[in-house]
């Protein structure tokens, strides 16, 4: 086989995070693709013309100029993470350049979101993972969940998700569920299983638990006061229009549509993007021989479990006592550290923790400064004039489409409700629709629309982190099963809580 191909070969099987971080001369690929230097040029002039049409076209009205040159960069930047003319690292470089450069942003601006407690949650979050699959624990708990469930991945994705169910009403941070809890226990099972991205075994399992997990977070996230960080502002929002929100309201409400979706979800995954194994009808009996082996466990494995369950009480219990999610992953960090459990040099190799901080850190910067600068209510502003000549049913319909699918502009899902969640709930209500239930559904659609890409919750720089799916295939799965939760909370949800009588 010709050098070239075998250079192509092995690229098309490497993750996005090892091809950032592995110096390939693109060049010797295909000549054909117009590559230079590892530049893309097609779609890098594809990106740049769109960047010079929006910068010069005309201010609309209700804008001033800054505002709209920060959404031409932020919207330039989401295109260029689509087409890819650069590793997404450098792009979120370049994008940061340009907004102080061109006098939009100052420098301390720009960088502004890399001090932001999610960020780190989601740095720390990598480096605690990193600790479970070190120690060995992680590959002990693997191996309990292979002997229970471990016949099928099928079953081992039911139990994962019914994980995710139960942490879901005491852990209120879902970053903190999905990347501190589960995220290292199918970091662990992937090991056990031997799926991994670098030699191209992705799609062997990791793939589909990886991408099932992250669901499984934004649905949890919708199904519980206590299950998300953002729900408890959603509370107090729809107090301010007479909507009483009680924890055992919300869960009443979210039961019926969240189990469907729960129980949907590793089935429809299964079928749309199916794991290539399948079945493992030795693996519990190997699970608990691996576990004699194993023997007791190690004086490591007892700090890093200590460390764990500290960590998931402060998660749970921290914010009584000022202690948020963030906080408590950093301090994890360092009794991992302290301990020996983790060294320095462990820190510095977590390359996919790295690469995963710097463009987390530039798109929540602009998504967080086009929100303060007004660029989410002047989008409201115009949706609250265009549905007002409709009836309810009608306005909801379009309102529910554009608040749901509007997360494509929001790196967070915090900034998503504090900037639509009042004003779209309050059209809706002066349109006809009745308070409780325009209330509810769209406080479960701000988590579900987390899940349409891989920044839009604190959980999706984590696993999308991880390697095992392309954007293309993040986003393209993520849709589809975005769409089928909306169906499911919209249909089941609303005949359910016709029943029990909330509207």
């Amino acid at each position: 086989m010709p050098k070239s191909q075998q250079i192509h070969k092995a690229a098309s099987v490497i993750p996005l995070h090892e091809s950032e971080l592995h110096a390939i001369d693109q060049r010797e690929l295909n000549p054909k693709n117009f590559v230079w230097n590892g530049v893309k040029i097609i779609p890098f002039l594809a990106v740049m013309t769109l960047a010079i049409g929006l910068w010069f076209s005309p201010t609309p009205e209700g804008l001033d100029i800054k505002t709209w040159h920060l959404f031409t960069i932020f919207l330039s930047t989401i295109a260029g993470i689509i087409v890819k003319p650069l590793p997404m690292g450098s792009i979120a470089v370049i994008a940061l350049s340009a907004c102080t450069l061109t006098h939009t942003l100052t420098l301390e601006e720009a960088l502004n979101s890399f001090s932001s407690k999610i960020v780190w949650l989601v740095l720390a979050a990598f480096f605690i993972a990193r600790g479970f699959i070190k120690t060995g624990l992680g590959s002990r708990i693997a191996y309990y969940f292979v002997g229970g469930m471990g016949k099928s991945t099928l079953g081992l994705g039911y139990s994962l998700v019914l994980t995710e169910l139960l942490l879901a009403p005491v852990v209120p941070s879902s970053t903190a569920r999905g990347g501190g809890i589960v995220f290292p226990i199918v970091s662990a099972l992937n090991q056990e299983y031997g799926s991994h991205p670098e030699d191209g075994t992705h799609r062997k399992i990791g793939a589909y638990l990886f991408k099932l997990c992250f669901h499984a977070n934004t649905i949890t996230g919708a199904m519980f006061i206590t299950a998300l960080a953002g729900n408890p502002l959603i509370v107090s929002l729809a107090s301010k229009v007479n909507v009483n929100l009680s924890w055992h309201t919300w869960a009443l409400a979210a039961i019926v549509p969240g189990i469907l979706c729960l129980v949907t979800l590793p089935l429809l995954l299964f079928v749309i993007y199916p794991p290539q194994l399948k079945s493992t009808p030795e693996a519990p009996d190997v699970a608990r021989n691996k576990l004699k082996q194993m023997g007791s466990m190690s004086f490591e494995e007892k700090i890093m479990l200590t460390t764990f369950l500290t960590l998931l009480g402060l998660w749970i219990f921290g914010p009584q006592v000022g202690i948020d999610a963030g906080t408590a992953a950093i301090f994890g960090l360092a009794v991992l550290m302290l301990t020996g459990v983790l060294n320095w040099d462990d820190v510095l190799h977590e390359h996919a923790a790295w690469n995963t901080f710097i463009w987390l850190g530039c798109l929540l910067m602009m998504a967080e400064l086009l929100n303060e600068l007004g660029m989410m209510m002047w989008v409201s502003n115009h949706i609250q004039t265009a549905v007002g000549t409709l009836d309810w049913v009608s306005a909801m319909a379009v309102l529910v489409l554009v608040y749901f699918f509007s997360h494509y502009l929001f790196a967070g899902i915090t900034s998503h409700i504090t900037s639509m969640y009042s004003a779209f709930l309050v059209v809706s209500i002066a349109a006809g629709a009745p308070p409780m239930f325009a209330a509810l559904l769209y406080a479960a659609l701000s988590s579900l629309s987390g899940g349409l890409t891989h920044y839009g919750t604190g959980t999706g720089p984590v696993f999308f982190g991880a390697g095992y799916l392309s954007i293309s295939e993040w986003w393209r799965l993520g849709a589809i099963v975005s769409v089928v939760n909306l169906l499911i909370w919209v249909t089941a949800g609303s005949l359910w809580w016709k029943i029990i009588g909330l509207w």
